[in-house]
């Protein structure tokens, strides 16, 4: 597979965890099932009473194989005196790397990941249906990780074969003479069951061991994944509650005499800083974590000795009381492999369990640190081959030029509710749904979830500066979801916007990135739907009727009613367009050239009251 030796697969494969699991059909076979992982050797030596386990964890890495470029590739990191520092992170090259250097002199480490490996990936993945990133994570030595709501952006038939390896059913093998093998890592997916049989789709856990040493990981995603995963992804599965998955199945690792068990759970939080260093457990007013994900580590039993999370994407180490009152660790590592966070787990031989009370560990010396994966350290030589390798493949595509722009247009990395990368793409899907035949569109809506990067001036490779490539558009849409136009009622639209700040985004607001001619003031002092002020709703210059029909563009995904938009979710006399990478690639190569690139949209569609 590569010029570095594998590790025995054989020894990573799995006892059954629960005999008879059935899986969805295409899960069935040559499952590594998940039930007792062995630990990698550094040498024996004579059991002391407790013994520390490194846990090295991280998330959210979508495939992210090369160095994110703009501000998704840095970290915030608070200084001294208080002011904030951009530090460039992550990178598969530098990932291995800090991991390979954080394991040295630690003969128990353990490396597991939150979920969102794969899913939204950029091209050098992408195009290879997250292959090279999956042959990444088995070079790195990850050892376990949960499923996200991104493992199921193409259908559990495709997760199957990303576990258990075997050519893409379509497109077939990439290279001569190779066949893809699969992950040598278990996935787990507790909370996930086929509608039919009621059975886990895959292994809800795993048992790592050495030495006598044993530690049990249950893996679940958020119960919400259908909600924010196209439907095909999701067709034929059930999302049960994360509390409830993971309590049952933390007492059939107890019963087992597994006493330590760390949950993998793909939800996650908001700390109350953005900066990767901040102490999460200050006691100041407003300081903190909030979002599911506290409520969720409230319900977890005490069984459960640590809690490594994701999706939001942001970085923390807190300390959350379980249900008997005791500190318990909740952990995440940012996203796109920027950060890798570093916990001890105190394991006593005798009892077989976590000493909770080693939790918080000392100012000097803290149980869970999250480190920054900084490119200014040596690189992992076998990521930066399988890097070239993949890139050779992908190169013919990945370097046509599809635009030119003047400056960076942020979309990821703008925190403003009104990105203008939002805007460039509305407005692309909005001109190309405009025409009587192409569906006749008068406005067009782009969930903010969906623009997965910035589209930067700075060269990526030797296309030059400003010059936009298909793997850089790619990148910033890498679903290519199908584009809908519907019918939907004025009363309609303004619903859409009233559920962008009210029901399941109220605490956690999902703003539309809507095309020219909308405009609307938000009122974020007010509370729910009130803060959509609707007699300044205006399509061109005209207030919205609401018993008029309006024709209305959007992915695939928010015409089926994904991120709460159940009202986008009720249109008629559907017309499905071409992708949107298609039409935004069409846009940049008709408002832009060499001569005359594209300048980053005003952003004034949208006032928003503080």
């Amino acid at each position: 597979m590569s010029a570095t030796p594998q590790k025995n697969r054989a020894s990573r494969r799995v006892l059954a965890a629960a005999a008879g699991l059935a899986t969805v059909g295409a899960l069935v076979a040559a499952m590594p099932a998940g039930a007792q992982t062995q630990g990698k050797g550094h040498g024996h030596h004579t059991p002391a009473r407790t013994v520390d386990v490194q846990l090295l964890s991280f998330n959210d890495l979508h495939g992210n194989l090369e160095p994110p470029a703009g501000s998704a590739g840095s970290v915030t990191e608070k200084q001294a005196d208080g002011t904030t520092k951009a530090i460039p992170a992550g990178g598969v090259e530098y990932l291995a790397s800090s991991l390979r250097a954080a394991r040295k002199g630690h003969p128990y480490s353990i490396t597991a990941a939150g979920g969102d490996m794969v899913g939204a990936s950029p091209l050098l993945s992408g195009l290879f249906h997250d292959e090279p990133t999956i042959e990444a994570l088995n070079k790195i030595d990850l050892d376990v990780t949960t499923v996200g709501n991104h493992e199921f952006d193409e259908g559990a038939t495709e997760l199957g074969r990303l576990q258990n390896g075997g050519c893409h059913p379509v497109e077939g093998c990439y290279e001569q003479g190779k066949t893809f093998e699969g992950a040598d890592f278990p996935y787990l997916a507790a909370n996930v069951t086929d509608e039919k049989t009621g059975k886990p789709v895959l292994k809800p856990y795993t048992v790592w061991k050495k030495d006598g040493v044993k530690i049990g990981f249950i893996g679940v995603t958020l119960e919400g994944t259908p909600n924010i995963v196209t439907a095909n992804g999701v067709k034929g599965l059930k999302f049960h509650d994360e509390i409830e998955t993971v309590n049952k199945y933390a007492k059939e690792l107890d019963r087992q005499g597994v006493k330590s068990i760390v949950a993998l759970i793909h939800e996650g939080g908001a700390p109350a800083s953005s900066s990767y260093n901040y102490d999460c457990d200050s006691p100041g007013a407003g300081d903190g974590i909030s979002g599911p994900i506290t409520d969720i580590a409230k319900g977890i039993s005490p069984k459960v000795d640590a809690l490594v999370t994701g999706h939001t994407h942001q970085a923390y180490v807190c300390t959350i009381p379980d249900p008997a009152g005791n500190p318990r660790l909740v952990t995440s590592a940012s996203s796109f492999g920027k950060l890798y966070t570093d916990t001890t787990l105190t394991y006593d031989r005798r009892t077989k369990d976590i000493v909770r009370t080693a939790v918080k560990g000392s100012a000097a010396n803290p149980a869970a640190v999250n480190h920054i994966v900084t490119r200014d350290q040596a690189k992992a030589t076998d990521m930066t081959d399988l890097i070239a390798r993949w890139n050779t493949l992908a190169a013919p595509i990945a370097s046509r030029p599809q635009g030119f722009i003047s400056a960076d247009i942020n979309g990821r990395g703008s925190t403003a509710p009104e990105k203008p990368l939002g805007n460039l793409i509305a407005d692309a899907q909005l001109e190309g749904l405009a025409p009587a035949d192409k569906g006749g569109a008068v406005v067009a809506f782009m969930n903010p979830g969906g623009i997965r990067a910035d589209l930067v001036y700075k060269a990526t490779g030797s296309e030059g500066d400003g010059v936009v490539t298909y793997g850089e558009s790619f990148t910033v849409q890498p679903f290519t979801n199908m584009m809908n136009v519907v019918d939907l009622t004025g009363a309609q639209l303004v619903s859409a916007l009233q559920q962008q700040v009210s029901g399941s985004n109220e605490a956690s607001p999902k703003i539309l990135q809507i095309s020219k001619g909308l405009s609307y003031t938000l009122d974020m002092t007010k509370t729910g739907a009130a803060r959509v002020v609707t007699d300044t709703i205006r399509l061109n210059g005209e207030a919205i009727d609401p018993a008029k029909s309006y024709r209305v563009a959007m992915n695939e995904f928010l015409a089926g009613g994904g991120d709460g938009f159940a009202a986008l979710g009720a249109g008629t006399n559907k017309l499905v367009g071409p992708s949107d990478l298609d039409l935004f690639n069409a846009y940049l190569a008709a408002h832009s050239t060499a001569a005359a690139p594209l300048a980053p949209p005003v952003t004034d569609r949208i006032t928003v009251i503080q």
